[in-house]
């Protein structure tokens, strides 16, 4: 459990935590606010993230995600709800560019096997290897 820095990004500070830490296999959780946001939908058609950019403050609402190993790296895989001013909600794909204003998280190491993504031709998603 812990904070993220005023100003860092969430995704790379969450990745150098699990790096440091040499965790593979984990579940994070997270809420507090941000000062922009970037957020991805992949769009199943072309199979690419189509980004969407706020630039401005909104409350991180949930954050949810996992931890496993792609390219032999630990990778966070998560989805985050924001709210603006108005409680209007937008959801997503957390992207690199969210920058934290403030942001409480947990991340919980898991027992197991490590999963490892690997590309997946159906979806063009790097997605968990059975093993």
């Amino acid at each position: 459990m812990g904070r993220l820095p005023y100003g860092a990004d969430i995704l790379d500070e969450l990745s150098d935590i699990c790096i440091k830490e040499r965790i593979n296999l984990g579940w994070v959780q997270a809420l507090g606010a941000v000062q922009r946001a970037r957020l991805a939908f992949y769009n199943q058609q072309t199979y690419e993230y189509q980004f969407l950019d706020f630039d401005g403050p909104l409350e991180i609402a949930s954050l949810v995600g996992n931890v496993s190993v792609r390219d032999n790296q630990p990778f966070i895989h998560a989805h985050v709800t924001l709210t603006d001013e108005k409680g209007n909600g937008y959801g997503g794909h957390l992207a690199l560019g969210t920058v934290v204003f403030a942001c409480e998280f947990i991340l919980q190491v898991v027992d197991g096997p490590t999963l490892k993504r690997s590309y997946d031709v159906p979806t063009g998603l790097h997605l968990w290897k059975e093993e």
